[in-house]
Order: C-alpha cells, then sequence, then structure tokens
C-alpha cells in the first residue's frame, strides 16, 4: 500500500509519516527514539519543499547537510530516512552513510572525571537537593540509561536487584549495597513504599531535560565546564571506571546493556592524556644538544686524522 502511494504521488506527506510513527510504536522503539526518527524524516521533508522523491534530491540533501552537520550526525539521519524508505518497500532510494574513521581518543573537553563528578554529588549535598545527588550516584554506580531510573523502585531497593527492560530485552542490574543503603534511607523519609523513587509529582518518570536543568545548576558552584555535565555522561564515567579495574568489555556490554561490544568500546575511549604520558616514558625524544649522526661522526675523525 505504500509503495503505491509514493510511486502515485512521490511527495512526502504528514499522514505518511503518521502511519510511520504508528508503525514505530507497534515495533516497540522507545519514546526518545521514535521522536527522532520523525524530527529526520520532517527534517527531509522540509528539504523536499513538497518535490517528487528522487534518489538525486536524497544526494543532494545528505550533500548539504554536510556544511551544517557532523558525519555522525549525518549518518543517524540518514539512518532514519533509510528505514522510511524500508518502510515503504522503496530500497532503491536508500543511500550510503559517509565513511568514518573510528576515532580511538575521547574528547577532553567533554569528559567528566571521577574528581569532577564527585565534586557533583557533594555541590548537590551541600545545596540540600538530595534527591538529586542520590540520582547522580545511581545513575553514575550501576551505568543505568536515563530512561531506566523508572526501575529503580523502593521493592528494587530491598531486594538489591532492578529488573531493567530496555527495547524489549531485560537484564538484572545490581545495586551496590551502599546505594542500597542510601537509597533505603531516603524512601523512610519520604515515605515512600513502594514504587519509583525518581519520580514527578504526578508520579510518572523524571523528564531527562529537566534532570539536565538540576544537573547545569551544580556546574557553576562545583566549578565544573557545563559542556561536560550531562546524565549519559554518568554512564560513561562508569564504563571506564569499571573497564580500567576489570579490563573486560564483554561483561562491561552486558552491565551497560550493549547488543554490540563496538559500542561499548566507544564507552572507554580516553582522552588520550594517559597514552602521552606512556609516549614520554620511552624516552626517544632528547632533550638539549643533540649527538652527531654516525655519518657526521665519521667524516669528523678523518678530518682530525688528515
Amino acid at each position: 500500500m505504500q509503495r503505491n502511494y509514493v510511486e502515485e504521488t512521490a511527495v512526502i506527506t504528514e499522514e505518511l509519516i503518521a502511519e510511520y510513527k504508528s508503525y514505530l510504536y507497534k515495533e516497540e522503539k522507545s519514546r526518545n527514539t521514535v521522536s527522532k526518527y520523525i524530527r529526520d524524516i520532517r527534517a527531509f521533508s522540509a528539504f523536499m519543499d513538497g518535490g517528487l522523491v528522487r534518489k538525486e534530491n536524497i544526494l543532494a540533501w545528505k550533500e548539504k547537510l554536510q556544511a551544517t552537520h557532523s558525519p555522525a550526525s549525518i549518518n543517524s539521519m540518514l539512518a532514519a530516512v533509510n528505514g522510511f524508505f524500508d518502510w515503504l518497500q522503496l530500497p532503491e532510494l536508500k543511500v550510503k552513510p559517509l565513511k568514518i574513521q573510528r576515532e580511538i581518543f575521547s574528547k577532553p573537553e567533554k569528559e567528566l572525571t571521577r574528581t569532577e563528578y564527585l565534586r557533583l554529588v557533594e555541590t548537590a549535598e551541600r545545596e540540600h537537593r538530595h534527591r538529586l545527588a542520590l540520582l547522580l550516584q545511581t545513575i553514575c554506580s550501576t551505568g543505568i540509561r536515563v530512561s531506566e531510573l523508572k526501575y529503580i523502585t523502593a521493592e528494587a531497593v530491598k531486594t538489591g536487584r532492578a529488573a531493567v527492560d530496555c527495547k524489549g530485552k531485560t537484564r538484572i542490574v545490581l545495586l551496590p549495597s551502599e546505594l542500597v543503603r542510601v537509597l533505603g534511607r531516603y524512601c523512610s523519609s519520604q515515605g515512600i513504599g513502594k514504587g519509583m523513587i525518581f519520580c514527578t509529582k504526578n508520579g510518572k518518570p523524571l523528564d531527562r531535560s529537566n534532570i539536565w536543568k538540576e544537573m547545569k545548576y551544580l556546574c557553576e558552584r562545583a566549578k565544573v565546564e557545563p559542556d561536560k555535565v550531562f546524565p549519559h555522561n554518568l554512564r560513561h564515567l562508569f564504563a571506564k571506571v569499571y573497564y580500567e579495574m576489570e579490563k573486560d568489555l564483554s561483561k562491561l556490554a552486558d552491565l551497560l546493556g550493549h547488543a554490540n561490544v563496538a559500542t561499548t568500546r566507544i564507552y572507554t575511549m580516553e582522552s588520550g592524556v594517559k597514552h602521552v604520558r606512556q609516549l614520554e616514558r620511552m624516552g626517544l625524544v632528547f632533550a638539549g644538544k643533540q649527538k652527531p649522526h654516525n655519518d657526521d661522526y665519521v667524516v669528523n675523525n678523518r678530518k682530525r686524522r688528515n
């Protein structure tokens, strides 16, 4: 049905996008994923401006994006549009992603350190934002996603285990004993006997943007660069600390809920500071006056003998 629709009109309409959105939800895609896909498809639709859908138009959009977006963002947008064309049974309209060389170092200006994380927690406690301090520690000590906070319940605290369901897959997240202790004390003080611990007054899961705003509030007071402070960076810090201790990517992938170890590698990238220190310890750069080259040494000796 979708194929005939496009062949007859060759135009992406809001009705067609709405149908695809409904399909994504039936496929049990997360709300954030669906929103992202639909936003990217609408961006392409706006570029088309009601024009006919042709392969050359998609290639032109891809080229235009290269002037304003990073390669990773472009590939993400292309993946969304390609998925849309798959659903329409029009694979011939799909375009190839950009080739990106895998980065081996993370950006130091984006890397949240353990010391900075501790300052954020201490600042939250000092500012009497106890729930925020616990939220930071919960994400960072378990490695869960922000969207998985809703599975941290009073019942989970009692058992020390949270059953987390993400993208149709369930995994068990173990809660450290110290986290169980502080969360249990918080539940008692707030009268939380069952259900979610981190939720709004209406009992809904905390929104990602609200958590981000609260974290940004701490930046200046904790003397931490704002670019380093966002919820997902706490998950990255968990991954780096775990990997430094265990050096086990497969186990870390299980803990993070990754289906592919390649994704986990991204979480364990370092800024390169340690690598530079290791290069310096090799001592292959000679400070001060360099020793003469062997050929120069031979020539000079001959001159002295003559």
